[in-house]
């Protein structure tokens, strides 16, 4: 019987699936793929490399043969697109802003899907903000980036547990300065990280967390990256080469590099809002894609919701806008290879279409809790917004990590002496069962807690230890911009300038204060780059547009506060060898509470407890905390051992914290625990387990 030749459907109109641009080898085309629902027409532009002014081919979809359902799709030979670099679309619709259709047919639009982004020489913010054409003037899709899938089979996922250590960085930041060490090309990018990755193992560094690395608005002037223009192109600045595959080679060299230094790669993401703003702000391409599916508007249908403060919400509760954000994280997990996610301002994702929050069942949190990939991710929740605080169980992502802003406040105001905060600072020691309670009903765990004292968002913690009060006038907003409620104490000196050697002695040893009690708590620990030396941005508490020496780190202060590096350094060690300290669970009867001479006194600055650590094979630790102003006889209320100092803030260097098997014996039953300091004593190592 003769064969009957078969029509192949999908390689004469495309195919709905995947969105985005891809390559179909067996046809020799490439597929063109974009959702929107309101759209009435659709045109495919591409570009040659060296005329982003005029494209070499338009294709105009006709519905009735290039769209199913809500997506536009074709698909373009693969000689045509061998002559194109670069991909863009003109969508029309219904132009009613009154109802929340922002249409502009005349529009160059970028397609959310595109993953890497190219900016013409004539690249212009201002032209997208204004109706009309930009033809050379707006951001384009890279057709052929160079992708090489990642090979992870020599290096298993990596997942720390009690020795986690999480480390904030801004890959530019991190090495821009030319005192960083590395050659001018070097500095700023993905493999200036890699350059410092000694570094980081020497500083005992398990888990880095990037500020965000997804391409944003370079003319908007937001040098941490929280306004994403595109959830899949890398920012182009960030590496040594501009090209989009060098790009994507760069970041996976480093991502590999990492693993095999044996740390985790954790991306702090943005999904909650867009680079395009209010009404006012740039047509990039969501606004004309479909306004009314991606973004939370007003009931008036005319402006945009604000909950993130940056001046518009994703509705993550569409499936389509769901499923942006899924591919994406697919992407970076798979692809990319990276470990986890940190979720910014995560409580959007309760988001309903209104505006009203579920914390029931949100269907992206559901989503991704479900996904067979990113559920064995380390996932991070920054579980508040601008009107909506969710820290803790009422956050939806019952297994998900959380940044803990009580644990930031509540050290904060008990160390710079607040009274009344003993009960508050035993709570956050304890692993904030309060936040995540380990009850039959919900089991939470203490690693949830991500425990931190600062973050890129405030001050940095020598500046929270100088400064009464913010000093933002270099960005601009008149000194207005940036939290007021920042409880720092600048030991009695505004800033470095003439201040006396006994403050800033004063201020190092309450920078070894916050490290001790980081390094203390149950939970998961999160340091800034640039703490462990004392950086400074001197007193900007909010440089989310200082891309300049204010936020690049200065290395020179790390010879010049060797003594806290070194502290620090060795209180991540300590931390380390004894997993008593942080555990899955609480640390329930194993931890004993006192007062400097008895009882807890609940209004006083101080504290200390007994941490038994035979269930973990580990020895016993007795922890002193004075935070007032005098010095303070503490009585060692445990029982009768040999206790010995591990660590003593309050002696000078290299006592404050005693090497391993040198710490000296107590030998009477009191210790003077110096003001505005921290002792932790150590009993007899545990016998070991035989069996």
């Amino acid at each position: 019987m003769e064969r009957m030749p078969t029509v192949n459907w999908q390689a004469q109109e495309g195919s709905p699936a995947p969105l985005g641009a891809s390559f179909i080898s067996d046809d020799r085309q490439c597929n063109f793929a974009i959702y929107s629902k309101h759209a009435t027409r659709v045109c495919l532009l591409l570009y040659a490399a060296q005329d982003c002014t005029t494209p070499i081919y338009v294709k105009e979809l006709d519905w009735a043969r290039n769209k199913s359902g809500r997506i536009w799709h074709c698909r373009v030979s693969a000689a045509l697109v061998e002559q194109a670099s670069y991909y863009a679309y003109q969508i029309d619709g219904p132009r009613d802003p009154l109802n929340g259709h922002r249409f502009d047919p005349d529009k160059i639009l970028l397609d959310p899907y595109a993953r890497a982004v190219h900016f013409p020489p004539r690249f212009s913010r201002s032209a997208a903000c204004h109706p009309g054409a930009n033809p050379g003037q707006a951001p384009l899709g890279v057709i052929q980036p160079e992708v090489g899938r990642a090979d992870r089979s020599r290096h298993p996922v990596l997942r720390h547990t009690h020795d986690a250590i999480i480390y904030e960085l801004h890959v530019r930041g991190f090495t821009k300065r030319a005192n960083s060490g590395l050659s001018p090309e070097v500095r700023g990018t993905f493999t200036g990280v890699v350059a410092k990755i000694p570094y980081l193992k020497e500083l005992g560094v398990t888990i880095v967390e990037l500020l965000p690395v997804f391409q944003f608005d370079p003319q908007e002037g937001n040098f941490w990256g929280y306004m994403p223009l595109s959830f899949f192109a890398l920012h182009g600045a960030y590496g040594i080469r501009c090209e989009a595959g060098a790009q994507i080679a760069e970041f996976k060299a480093m991502v590999e590099a990492l693993h095999e230094a044996g740390i985790e790669v954790i991306l702090d993401v943005v999904y909650n809002h867009t680079a395009e703003g209010n009404e006012t702000g740039p047509t990039y391409n969501l606004r004309a894609i479909d306004n009314t599916t991606y973004y939370l508007l007003e009931e008036d249908r005319s402006r945009y919701r604000n909950d993130s403060g940056t001046d518009n919400v994703l509705h993550t509760a569409n499936r389509y806008v769901s499923s942006l954000i899924l591919d994406s994280l697919r992407y970076w997990a798979g692809e990319m290879q990276v470990d986890g996610f940190r979720f910014d301002l995560a409580s959007l994702f309760t988001r309903r279409l209104d505006g009203s929050i579920d914390l029931i069942n949100p269907p992206i949190i559901a989503a991704i809790q479900s996904d067979p990939t990113l559920s064995k991710c380390r996932l991070i929740a920054e579980a508040w917004d601008m009107s909506s605080y969710q820290l803790g169980r009422t956050f939806p992502g019952v297994s998900w990590l959380q940044w803990n802003g009580k644990f930031r406040d509540e050290v904060r105001c008990f160390m710079r002496g607040d009274m009344g905060q003993v009960g508050n600072l035993m709570t956050r020691l304890y692993g904030s069962t309060d936040l995540f309670p380990d009850t039959l009903e919900d089991a939470f765990h203490a690693f949830q807690s991500v425990n931190f004292v600062t973050s890129h968002d405030g001050f940095c913690l020598y500046d929270l230890l100088s400064y009464n009060v913010k000093h933002n006038e270099a960005n601009g907003h008149g000194n207005h911009d940036g939290t007021d409620a920042n409880y720092s104490w600048n030991h009695g000196w505004e800033g470095d300038e003439g201040a006396p050697s006994e403050v800033i002695a004063l201020r190092c040893r309450q920078a070894k204060n916050f490290i001790a009690l980081l390094m203390l708590a149950n939970g998961t620990p999160m340091l800034v780059a640039g703490d462990e030396f004392l950086h400074t941005q001197v007193g900007n508490n909010n440089p989310y547009n200082q891309d300049n020496e204010t936020t690049w780190l200065d290395w020179d202060r790390l010879e010049e506060n060797r003594d806290v590096f070194r502290f620090t350094k060795a209180m991540i060690a300590f931390r380390k060898a004894h997993p008593s300290i942080a555990r899955s669970r609480f640390w329930r009867e194993e931890v004993s509470w006192f007062g400097a001479m008895g009882p807890v006194d609940w209004t006083s600055c101080e504290l200390a407890y007994w941490l038994r650590g035979a269930s973990q094979n580990d020895c016993d630790l007795y922890v002193m905390i004075n935070a007032g102003p005098r010095d303070s006889l503490f009585r060692i209320q445990a029982v009768e051992t040999d206790w010995r100092v591990a660590v003593d803030t309050g002696s000078p260097e290299p006592l404050d914290i005693n090497k391993p098997s040198l710490e000296p014996l107590i030998t009477k039953p009191e210790h003077l625990v110096l003001s505005r300091s921290v002792v932790v004593l150590i009993g007899p190592s545990p016998e070991p387990n035989v069996s």
